[in-house]
């Protein structure tokens, strides 16, 4: 039977963690991911867990102790946020390039510059290209989902590759909200233990991890490793139909809420699409039809997932929370308008920034949007067309003026 609780994201994924009991755990801290090792650290000193904790220096210390772990034969997890998401990058490339399926709790903060420590997307967006599978969540309950998740899915014959699980920074890790969580039992049975096949303290195997790849062997290496991330794709949805069946909650590659007849569609991630499906009920009742996709898993990408859900739309915003700084939008936009292209879509598009260190984002927001997207399909708002950032804050202007 489920157990119902009231948890902030950040103890619901430390939950997760104590439930999977991994072997190991090097971690840093570093705000708003802070939390996360030291609930793993008293779940220890309270005989909850048999985690090795293993306190580093830094980030970079943590990513490498990590994949020296996993190297070894260990299920490793860890855990951060932001710059020292960044401080781990080097080592980010070495785990998957090694195909070591370590599982990381990240918790979304803006990256310095200006200095910031709410949310945003920059961090996990950054790393969008290092090999790590990626999955966001918009709330509590879908942060300790995912981490429940993530074992079966990295560690799958046919992927092997790290994990980052996404939880907004403050939003997320530091709200209350009702979970509902799985008996210990069940989580348990349902991650299984690890079993590599390879690793480096098996007896009679000799073998090396991360040796200097010639020129005539490191693009397959590379092949292979993206052909990981392929397989992935059927890995994710597999492994979200086994997990219905124990927690009775459907996951995907996104959530499309109210979107099978939607007119006009915003493309989001994270916890701000439950301030637009506030947005899209209130207009479904005035007879817009208004609808939101949702995007769960961001690498691999579902491009062509995502056009499908999308092919009736007569137009859609895509709201990025990181800035790419290609003049033309966000990571999530870039993405979605190659696989529109792919498919020929004529749906009008519009790019648009929003939420960075922190701003807020509200039901008026999206509804103004919605607004917006009625008067592009109809011709009447072209200039919306190109990318801009909503929410800015605009001059004042002197009665001289």
């Amino acid at each position: 039977m489920a157990i119902k609780e009231r948890m902030s994201g950040n103890e619901a994924v430390a939950y997760a963690m104590k439930q999977i009991n991994p072997d190991v755990m090097p971690a840093f801290p570093i705000t708003p991911s802070t939390e996360l090792p030291q609930f793993v650290a008293s779940y220890i000193a309270n005989g909850e867990m048999d985690t090795e904790f293993i306190p580093v220096e830094s980030e970079h210390s943590a990513m490498s102790a990590a994949i020296g772990a996993q190297a070894a034969g260990a299920r490793t997890m860890t855990a951060t946020s932001s710059a020292g998401l960044a401080l781990m990058w080097e080592m980010l490339y070495v785990a998957a390039s090694n195909r070591l399926p370590i599982a990381l709790a990240l918790v979304n903060r803006a990256l310095s510059g200006p200095l910031n420590i709410n949310c945003e997307h920059s961090d996990s967006m950054g790393a969008r290209d290092s090999g790590w599978i990626q999955i966001y969540s918009e709330n509590n309950q879908e942060a300790y989902d995912n981490f429940v998740q993530a074992y079966r899915i990295a560690e799958h014959k046919d992927v092997m590759l790290p994990i980052m699980i996404c939880q907004d920074g403050f939003i997320i890790s530091h709200g209350v909200e009702n979970i509902e969580l799985l008996e210990d039992e069940k989580v348990k049975k349902f991650v299984g233990d690890y079993t590599p096949e390879h690793y480096l303290l098996k007896e009679d195997e000799a073998m090396a991890v991360g040796p200097y790849a010639v020129s005539a062997y490191g693009m397959e290496a590379k092949r292979a490793q993206a052909q990981g991330m392929i397989e992935a794709k059927k890995v994710i949805l597999d492994v979200a139909a086994e997990y219905e069946k124990i927690s009775g909650r459907t996951y995907g590659f996104y959530e499309g809420y109210r979107l099978a007849d939607a007119d006009y569609a915003i493309v989001a991630i994270g916890s701000v699409c439950g301030t637009i499906k506030d947005a899209v009920d209130q207009l479904r009742a005035e007879g817009i039809r208004a609808g939101l996709l949702k995007v769960r898993v961001f690498r691999p990408f579902p491009g062509a997932e995502f056009a499908e859900a999308l092919k009736h739309c007569r137009a859609a915003a895509v709201l990025d929370r990181a800035e790419s700084f290609s003049a033309s939008g966000g990571p999530l936009a870039a993405e979605l308008s190659a696989a529109l292209f792919q498919v020929k879509s004529r749906m009008e598009l519009m790019k648009l920034i929003y939420g960075l260190n922190g701003r807020d984002f509200t039901v008026s927001d999206a509804k103004k949007l919605f607004g917006e997207l009625s008067l592009l399909a109809a011709g009447k708002h072209r200039e919306t067309q190109e990318y801009r950032y909503i929410g800015l804050r605009e001059r004042e202007v002197s009665e001289d003026e």
